[in-house]
């Protein structure tokens, strides 16, 4: 006799998770190998707090809240501690989750001091009865939770501050992965947000994103990162998003949204799915970036319309790449 419960479902086996620390002008001739070796360590060590999550039989929501906190606390990436400077000279940050198995996401915009934003965002998700806090509401919200608060000294970093200073007295902004604002951007500003999805050893699946958007931002001015199904998307039906470029075109297509409509309505794959809209939807309304993307068999993408993105996958496979150029 067989007992068919003992036989364990392969696909339940073989979880992933993929980070991106941003998408843009990123050129190996432009970069030192000193500050190459430096970006691929920060992606490592996010997929590896990630991938930890998954190898204990956690799941995708902790797996992803686990691998932005790293990229958050690393200073090289415009999210959390590397947040760039807007116009005032604060940082204003944006992070947003999603959980695939029920469509729960919580998400946070303009927010200041907050060392994790996606940790907030994660709080908004569990324990409220919102998806989207902003501004002072959304600080006062993170000291109830009790989540870590740091002085504006931590935000700081040289380069970004160079990078605000260089445009500081205009009304031009910069992508953070963009070299609209001169030579000194392009060298040095090439991250623009941070994000990781990811599927779990029970297929399900979850998206994280976070950013601290674009330098010299005024008027309070809010990306597709924090605004479900733009920036961030989860369902374990299709996939589970998060994506990093020019936020407008994003918004406005409504793209990580997009593809999971693809899959569902059209039966594309995750691939062919995140292909056309990046290659081709995006490009069309001159949006420039790419996005990451994990379907609940574990199957993964990275697809981009810049030079670069930064990017890395680990799954239970044993297949692991981490990823600069072209």
């Amino acid at each position: 006799m067989i007992f068919f419960s003992r036989i364990k479902n392969p696909l339940m086996m073989n979880y992933t998770i993929v980070v991106h620390g941003g998408a843009g002008t990123i050129l190996k001739e432009e970069m030192t190998p000193e500050l190459e070796a430096a970006y691929r360590q920060g992606l490592d060590a996010a997929l590896g707090a990630g991938y930890a999550v998954l190898a204990q039989g956690g799941t995708a929501i902790d797996a992803v809240a686990a691998a932005v906190v790293s990229l958050e606390d690393d200073v090289l990436f415009n999210a959390g501690r590397g947040a760039v400077f807007t116009h005032t000279g604060s940082q204003e940050m944006d992070a947003a989750i999603m959980d695939g198995r029920d469509l729960s996401a919580g998400a946070v915009a303009g927010v200041h001091g907050v060392r994790n934003p996606i940790l907030l965002a994660n709080e908004v998700m569990r324990n409220s009865d919102h998806v989207l806090l902003s501004g002072e509401g959304a600080r006062e919200f993170a000291v109830k939770q009790g989540l870590r608060l740091e002085p504006d000294e931590y935000f700081f970093s040289q380069f970004r501050y160079d990078q605000w200073r260089a445009i500081c007295g205009s009304d031009q902004y910069a992508l953070d992965h963009s070299a609209k604002a001169g030579d000194n951007l392009k060298r040095n500003g090439k991250m623009g947000t941070v994000g990781a999805v990811a599927c779990d050893s029970n297929g399900n699946i979850a998206a994280a994103t976070s950013t601290g958007g674009m330098t010299n931002k005024q008027y309070g001015r809010i990306g597709d990162t924090p605004l479900i199904g733009s920036g961030t998307y989860a369902n374990n039906d299709t996939c589970a998003i998060s994506c990093t470029g020019h936020g407008e075109p994003f918004i406005r297509s409504v793209v990580a949204y997009d593809v999971s409509c693809l899959i569902e309505y059209k039966g594309l794959n995750l691939q062919q799915a995140m292909d056309l809209v990046v290659h081709d939807k995006l490009v069309q309304r001159q949006g420039e970036g790419g996005m990451i993307g994990v379907d609940a068999r574990g199957n993964h993408a990275m697809v981009f319309n810049t030079p670069g993105m930064y990017r890395g996958m680990h799954n239970s496979r044993q297949q692991k790449e981490i990823a600069i150029y072209t």
